[in-house]
């Protein structure tokens, strides 16, 4: 069993800042990409930032330069720290990793459950 769970959300005023985590755990071998990604009421859910195994992050261009994503490979977490946030970000941010349970194990997509991110004008 593999479970990702997010925390961090909540609610906070334009131009504030918020850091979300993501703590993967169970059964786990090794984990390849890691990503963050939100969606708001009405909207199809989108990417917003990846980390692959080695470090190389990318971004979405909405968010590119205010947030930013890391990993830690040591606690299988990954973290996104948020800067200048608008109404716009409002959203439910799922964490997802790609990761192999075991040395034969087929490489499979894990989501977490969400935490709500609402910013305020």
């Amino acid at each position: 069993q593999v479970q990702l769970v997010e925390s961090g959300g909540g609610l906070v005023q334009a131009g504030g800042s918020l850091r979300l985590s993501c703590a993967a755990s169970g059964n786990i071998f090794n984990i390849n990409d890691m990503r963050w990604y939100r969606q708001a009421p009405g909207k199809q859910r989108e990417l917003v930032a990846g980390i692959t195994s080695g470090g190389s992050p990318n971004y979405a261009g909405s968010v590119k330069g205010r947030f930013t994503i890391s990993r830690d490979n040591a606690k299988n977490a990954t973290y996104l720290q948020m800067n200048s946030l608008k109404p716009e970000d409002t959203a439910v941010y799922y964490c997802n990793a790609d990761l192999w349970t075991g040395s034969d194990s087929p490489l499979f997509r894990y989501w977490g459950q969400g935490t709500q991110v609402t910013v305020s004008s």
